[in-house]
Parts: C-alpha cells; sequence; structure tokens
C-alpha cells in the first residue's frame, strides 16, 4: 500500500505526495525479480522491478552474497531483450551489485558487444559500466576502444569514456596518463559537455605537476574554451596557479588577472559569478582589482532570480568580511533585499550590512534584525550573531544596545551551536571592551542558572574564574557560582569548585569566604560527585589554607592557578604513554606543538608494502611519532629532545650551517612512503637563518613481478625539491596562554626589555601585525590579533616558547599616522634576558 511521502508544494498544502516504494520488503522484491528467468520477457515489468532494486540499494539495504549473484546472474539474460528502456536499466543495476572478478567475465562479452554496437546509447552506457566493473588487466584489453571513444563524434560517447577515465585514474592512472593525446582532443570539442569533462580530466591528469599545470591555464585562457561549464573550471584552476605562483614567491603583476577580468564580461551568468567569486577571494586582492567584481555582483542584486540574489549577496558577505568599504557602494541595494521572501537571502543581506554600515545605522539595523529572527533557522542566526560580534568590535560606543540584543536572545529556544555563538560573541566583547565587563558577566551568570548544556557551563565558569576576580564588585559573582556547585551535573559542580577557588586565591577580601564554601563542598558531596567536587576541594583548600591564607608554595599556585603552557592533545598523549614507576611525570616532556599527520603517512595508511626495501611502519601521529623515528637512528639520538618539525631536505646549501651527519634511504617501493634524513649544526646560541636548495637524486630500477627483486641496472635521475628557509619564527613555538595578564605579572619586571620601531608605511594596522606575528612566530593571546577596520591604534598581546624551553611574553603598541606610517613599541618578558634581547634583534633584523 502506498504511503505519504512529503508535501507537493506550498500552494497545495492539502495535498500529499505518494511514493510507490514506501514500505516494499527486500525478500518480495527478490521473489519478483525470478521474472528475469521468463521465457518471454516482459520489458516493463522486468524494469519495474529493476527499480524497485535499485530503491532498496540507495536506501542502504544490503544484500548477501547469494542473493546479490543470484540476481545479477537472473539480471544477465536480459541482455537477449531488444527493449531499449531496460536495457539502460541493466546497465543500472550490474553497476550498482559491483559483481566480483570471478563474475564480471559472465557480463563482459556482452558489455563489449554492445561497447561496439551502432546504437550510440549502447555504446555510452556500456563504457560506462565496463570502466565500473573491471579490472587493470581487463582494463588494457579495451584502452583502444576507450581511445576512440574519446574522439568520437557523439558527444554522449565522448563525454560516457571522459568522465570513466576521471573514474579509472584514482585506480588505474598510468593507464589513463597514456589517453592524453586524445583528451586535448577533446577540449576542442564543440559540445560543452565534452569540452568540460575532457578539461576535468587534463587537469586531474597533470595536477601533480604545477608547470604542466601553468601551461594549460596558459594556453587555454587564450580563448580556445567556449563550454560555459569548462570555462568555470579553468577559473578556478587559473585562481589555484595564481595561488601558487603567489605562495612560491613570485612578485609583480599577478599573472592571468586580465583573464579573470575578461570573464566578468562573459555572456553566461555562471561564468560571471564564478570569475567575481575568484577575484574576491585572491590572496591580497587590492580595491583596484575588486571593483570590477563588486560592480556586477551589485548587478545581480536586484535580478528577479532568486539564485543570483543569493550568489551575489553571499559572495558580497564573504568579501565584507575583509574589505568592508569595498561593499559600501552595494549598501541601498542590500537594504532592499532585507525583506526578500527567501530568508537566507535576507539574512545574508543584514549581516552584510551590520558589517558595512556606519555607527548611526546600528540601531535600525538592530530594529529590523529583531523582527526576522524567529523566522530563521540556527544555522543564519549564528551568521547574525557572528556579525553583530565584528559591528561591536568596530563601534564600541553602541556595546550596550549589542549586549542586551545578545543576552535577550540568549535566553531563547536554540540549540548548541546558536548558544555557543552568542557565548563566544559576549566574551569577546567583555575582552575588547572594558566598559562592557561587568554587565556581560552578569548576562553570563543569569544564562548558567537555566543553560542545558555541559560545555558551555564549564566554559562559563572557567571565563569567570579569569575576569570576575578583576571586576569592581567580585562578590556579585560567589552566589551564582556556589549555586552550580548543588544544582548542576558532576562536571560543572567541579568547575564551579575552581571557579571558586581562583576567586579566592585572587580576591583577598574573599579568601575567608571561599575557605568556609570550600569546606561545605567537600561535607555536603554525595558520592556521585566525590571524585571530582570533594577531591577538588581538598585540594584548593590545601593551597588557601584552612585559615583563609593562602600557601606560598609557588609550584603549587602556579600549577592550579596559572595556565597550561602545552596543548591538552599532547598532554593526554603524554599521559597515555608514561609508564609508571619511581621517575615522577615530567610536564616539560610534553611537545608545546601540534603537529598534524605528514601526508605521505596519511596517503600509506592501509597499505602494507613488502618484498624489496620496504620501509618501516610509519609513525602513528606527526610530533610523538617523528620524536620516536628520530630517537630510533642512532646518527640522531644523542640530539635531545625534538623541539620542532618542519621539512625532511636531502642536500642543502647554507651559509651559517654545517652539515653534521646524513641516512640516505636505500630503496623505495612505488607508491610507498619513506624518509632521508640531513643533520645540519648552527653556531651555538645564534638564531641562525639561511635557505636550503634542495635536489633528490635517486636511481631508478624495474622490479620483477615473479620475483620480486630490483634488476641490476638502473636509469639515474634527479628532482628538483622545493627550497626550504629557515627563519627566525623557526626559533618559537606557538604557545597560548589563558590568562595573559597572570602570565605578565609573573614574568620578572627587571628582565623586561622595551624599544620602540619605525615599520614604514603600511595599508593598515592590520597589516603590520601580521607581518610582526610571522616574524617571530608567536600565539597571539585574547584575539588581540584581530584589529578594527579604521582603527588608529592598537595592542596585540603574544606569547610562546623559545628554543630551549624559554618562556616568552610580548606586548606590542602599535600607532598609525596620517601618513600611514607605523610605529611600534614592543615590550619583551622572557624567563631568560638574553632572550628578550633575541626577541628586539629579530624586529630589529627583520
Amino acid at each position: 500500500m502506498a504511503q505519504p511521502y512529503v508535501k507537493k508544494d506550498d500552494d497545495h498544502d492539502d495535498e500529499l505526495e505518494y511514493s510507490p516504494f514506501m514500505g516494499i520488503e527486500k525478500g518480495a522484491v527478490l521473489q519478483e525479480a525470478r521474472v528475469f528467468n521468463d521465457a518471454q520477457v516482459d520489458p516493463r515489468r522486468c524494469s519495474q522491478v529493476i527499480t524497485k532494486l535499485l530503491y532498496l540499494l540507495n536506501q542502504g539495504e544490503s544484500f548477501t552474497k547469494v542473493e546479490a549473484t543470484e540476481v545479477f546472474f537472473s539480471v544477465t539474460k536480459l541482455f537477449q531483450s531488444k527493449d531499449t528502456g531496460l536495457r539502460r536499466m541493466v546497465y543500472l543495476i550490474i553497476k550498482e551489485l559491483s559483481p566480483s572478478s570471478d563474475e564480471v567475465i559472465i557480463v563482459t562479452s556482452s558489455l563489449m558487444k554492445d561497447m561496439n554496437s551502432k546504437i550510440d546509447m549502447y555504446r555510452a552506457n556500456a563504457i560506462r559500466v565496463l570502466c565500473r566493473i573491471i579490472d587493470g588487466t581487463l582494463l588494457t584489453q579495451i584502452e583502444r576502444y576507450l581511445k576512440q571513444a574519446i574522439v568520437d563524434k557523439n558527444p554522449v560517447v565522448s563525454s560516457a569514456a571522459l568522465v570513466s577515465g576521471l573514474h579509472l585514474l584514482k585506480t588505474n592512472p598510468e593507464i589513463v596518463k597514456r589517453w592524453s593525446n586524445e583528451v586535448q582532443e577533446g577540449i576542442q570539442s564543440r559540445s560543452a559537455l565534452v569540452q568540460f569533462h575532457a578539461l576535468a580530466l587534463l587537469h586531474q591528469i597533470r595536477q601533480n605537476d604545477r608547470l604542466a599545470v601553468s601551461k594549460l591555464v596558459g594556453s587555454l585562457t587564450r580563448g580556445s574554451v567556449r563550454s560555459p561549464l569548462a570555462q568555470c573550471l579553468l577559473i578556478r584552476y587559473t585562481s589555484q596557479v595564481i595561488r601558487d605562483m603567489s605562495n612560491h614567491g613570485q612578485s609583480g603583476e599577478r599573472p592571468f588577472y586580465e583573464f579573470l577580468e575578461s570573464c566578468l564580461r562573459h555572456k553566461a551568468e555562471m561564468v560571471i559569478l564564478e570569475a567575481a567569486r575568484a577575484i574576491t577571494e585572491l590572496d591580497g586582492v587590492t580595491s583596484r582589482e575588486l571593483t570590477p567584481a563588486i560592480t556586477v555582483l551589485q548587478l545581480f542584486l536586484s535580478s528577479p532570480r532568486p539564485v543570483l540574489r543569493f550568489a551575489a549577496v553571499r559572495t558580497l558577505n564573504k568579501v565584507a568580511m575583509t574589505h568592508p568599504m569595498a561593499v559600501t557602494n552595494c549598501n541601498i541595494d542590500m537594504e532592499s533585499l532585507i525583506s526578500d521572501q527567501n530568508r537566507s537571502i535576507a539574512t545574508l543581506a543584514i549581516t552584510t550590512l551590520l558589517k558595512t554600515g556606519n555607527e548611526s545605522s546600528v540601531e535600525r539595523l538592530m530594529k529590523q534584525i529583531t523582527n526576522f529572527m524567529s523566522d530563521i533557522a540556527d544555522e543564519f542566526k549564528i551568521v547574525v550573531v557572528e556579525a553583530i560580534r565584528s559591528l561591536c568590535v568596530k563601534f564600541p560606543l553602541k556595546y550596550r544596545s549589542l549586549m542586551t540584543f545578545l543576552s535577550n536572545i540568549l535566553r531563547e529556544e536554540g540549540g548548541f551551536e546558536y548558544k555557543r555563538a552568542i557565548v563566544d560573541s559576549i566574551v569577546t566583547i567583555i575582552r575588547d571592551i572594558p566598559d562592557a565587563k561587568e554587565s556581560g558577566l552578569l548576562h553570563l551568570c543569569e544564562f548558567i542558572e537555566d543553560c542545558e548544556f555541559t560545555y558551555l557551563s564549564t566554559q562559563i565558569l572557567h571565563f569567570l574564574g579569569i575576569e570576575g576576580p578583576n571586576t569592581s564588585d567580585p562578590s556579585k559573582y560567589i552566589r551564582y557560582i556556589y549555586n552550580r556547585v548543588h544544582l548542576e551535573n558532576a562536571t560543572v559542580r567541579a568547575a564551579a569548585v575552581s571557579t571558586l577557588a581562583k576567586f579566592g586565591f585572587m580576591v583577598e577580601s574573599l579568601k575567608p569566604r571561599i575557605t568556609i564554601l570550600l569546606k561545605r563542598c567537600i561535607y555536603d558531596s554525595d558520592d556521585e560527585v566525590r571524585s571530582l567536587v570533594r577531591d577538588r576541594a581538598t585540594l584548593f583548600l590545601s593551597v588557601l589554607g584552612g585559615d583563609g591564607t593562602v600557601d606560598t608554595d609557588k609550584d603549587s599556585t602556579e600549577f592550579l592557578f596559572g595556565s597550561l603552557e602545552v596543548p591538552l592533545v599532547n598532554m593526554e598523549t603524554s599521559l597515555k604513554n608514561y609508564d609508571p614507576s619511581e621517575e615522577a611525570f615530567d610536564i616539560n616532556s610534553v611537545p608545546r606543538e601540534v603537529k598534524s599527520q605528514p601526508l605521505a603517512e596519511k596517503k600509506a595508511q592501509g597499505k602494507k608494502p613488502t618484498g624489496l626495501g620496504a620501509p618501516p611502519a610509519a609513525p602513528a601521529s606527526g610530533f610523538d611519532g617523528y620524536e620516536r623515528l628520530l630517537s630510533s637512528i642512532p646518527e640522531f639520538a644523542s640530539f635531545g629532545k625534538l623541539f620542532k618539525v618542519n621539512v625532511i631536505v636531502d642536500a642543502s646549501e647554507a651559509e651559517e650551517f654545517s652539515e653534521l651527519t646524513s641516512k640516505a634511504l636505500n630503496s623505495l617501493p612505488y607508491d610507498s612512503p619513506g624518509q632521508a634524513f640531513v643533520a645540519f649544526e648552527k653556531p651555538a646560541g645564534v638564531p641562525a637563518v639561511g635557505k636550503f636548495s634542495n635536489t633528490l637524486t635517486f636511481v631508478v630500477k624495474e622490479v620483477d613481478p615473479s620475483t620480486g627483486e630490483a634488476e641490476d641496472d638502473g636509469v639515474e635521475d634527479e628532482y628538483q625539491l622545493e627550497d626550504l628557509e629557515v627563519v627566525a619564527a623557526d626559533y618559537m613555538v606557538k604557545v597560548s596562554v589563558s590568562n595573559f595578564r597572570n602570565a605578565w605579572e609573573s614574568m620578572n619586571e627587571e628582565d623586561e626589555h622595551v624599544d620602540e620601531y619605525g615599520l614604514g608605511q603600511r595599508e593598515s594596522l592590520g597589516e603590520a601585525i601580521k607581518a610582526v606575528i610571522d616574524l617571530l612566530g608567536m600565539q597571539p593571546c585574547e584575539g588581540t590579533e584581530t584589529v578594527p577596520s579604521n582603527a588608529r591604534s592598537h595592542t596585540c598581546l603574544l606569547s610562546g616558547v623559545y628554543i630551549g624551553n624559554v618562556k616568552v611574553i610580548v606586548r606590542a603598541q602599535f600607532g598609525m599616522d596620517s601618513s600611514k606610517e607605523i610605529a611600534m613599541k614592543l615590550a619583551v618578558r622572557a624567563e631568560d634576558a638574553s632572550v628578550a634581547e633575541a626577541i628586539h634583534d629579530i624586529v630589529a633584523n627583520g
């Protein structure tokens, strides 16, 4: 019996659309599949049964090996039918069943016969199915037919062969790469779809050769591409070439920009939008380069087609994040979109206006936002909240109305991500606008009274412990915090106890009261939360002292109330690897930098190369794995603990470095990872810098597949690797601190080194701050790397660990005059005074 499926459309709410397949059972369909074996085939009935089988497969229904085999053999008998519609269904079911290698041979002859048929529909579908089910051995037998199909006059056949090539490239790349000439001919096809597929395949074939891709783009940008789909692909490939050239230090005029700009005048709307998006996403795009793209996007804002309005406003929304002034000319057009029936367009329009509007328009925009917040989904509400956060940083005098709006929506219904976005926005406002601290903290305290999300409650309590003690009246937050000890789950209770202890440690007048409350926590906790609450309260009491005085043990107080200076993921890994023994766990042994897994190791997962020269197992994780790997090599075992990992090279030239030792890679089987090492020594006490030029030299030898042994003779070859530059930032590890003020004050003031520098003319303060951060390689703290637009002064806080595990804290104050000259006052505190001087030397020489 048919069952209701989904509503048909908004104009017929009372009508329901019915799916004829709802409620069908696999067993019943398999019984129906016996119709395939009838002497007289009924094409219409067979097509219906195949449709049901395809429905079950696409719904995730699994067939046993026996069931799949029976269906497959039954379906192959339908090749006898001459019905075109049934033949197409047969092709589909064979692809979905994915027969095993011993079953494929049953249907191969029929498919190869269809591939050479005079009926183009048969040829195209047979190519798609064959390439889906055959292995590399059979592929070599039909390669000649596939090459002919690529240049076939019929676009359907040609596209089928090209798309099959895209799939085969993943499993048999060496065979597909031999089709380059035919694919190149396909790019010249008059068919839009063939040209699109040919360009996609040719790019995939050459994607690992940056120079070849650049030549391909260069040849095609001169006007040989007519298909709008292919033109969109070409624009994307051109953007990638521009990024690659920029990343490899190519200076001068931006290459291929003229091509992107010319695409803004294309007759196809999809090409215009793709070109505009590509221009706006260029690295370091200038206002002059943005202008033509913004102009065409502005025209699309008034288009009668919703999809064009949405695409234009979404692109402008992204541009407004980095270049708000470039979008201001579109504000009038976007204001008309606030009342757009499509709420996605309306949301993007108003959030863009929030980023580009002026201070006088804030109140008017906030009223409009309030009217439609209840009509949009959480994902769009998050976009609005993030825009309000940016607006508050931009116009700090408007923080009261914006904070009130955020606190109101915080009490409304919503999911976790939405509530977290609101909390993060309030936290950002508190940190960036001192006047908003007390009211913002009270809003957060009121929220945790009814908060259903454990994570948010614990994060708010942690933040209260940092900011609350520094307010004019810290005692007013104690009630909210202590209530969490009795009214929440164990995790939140434990966080509340820690926050209470921080108040007692940092506020002298509250210590006796906090001590009493912590004692109550010990006696009031039940069995369920005893381990988290009672033990934690006891620990803090031992530090604070039973009589309200603080224990003066520096190590204890720093560990409990200071900031954790190692990544939690590294701490967790090190604790799991720690072997309980008489030797205590040393927190200094925890790596201070999180490293992602190398690409070669990711590719190698699941493959276990054997035979000649099979390399050792890849390291389990990036940082720890490399540390164990290097320690296992005798030549490097005496070097000590690994501080920072970069790129491993074979050969180099750098004046300040001298080669110490190296370890070559004896052999490297095809498609397997391997490592070769070289160690260099730098002058003692000097953060030496230099550029390493690298060349990989090797001998290519063929391997006998029957024995697995390499032949004696080989061909010498070499490959130029990318240069590796060692800069001053490589001697610093980015390590954040949760409370910068505490970290700053814990450093010896006498070791502080202060100096002033002129940084020359810059486009903005943000550009100057980014340059200093990149030069020092330090971690920005408390979001201070973000600079409000049009700001004339800003303070950036940085932290890190210098080589030798020396903690460094930096406070950089920037100012810009009317001629855009940037001045910087740099204050550095470090555990070693010489390191503070070294930081200043880096800036002075940078």
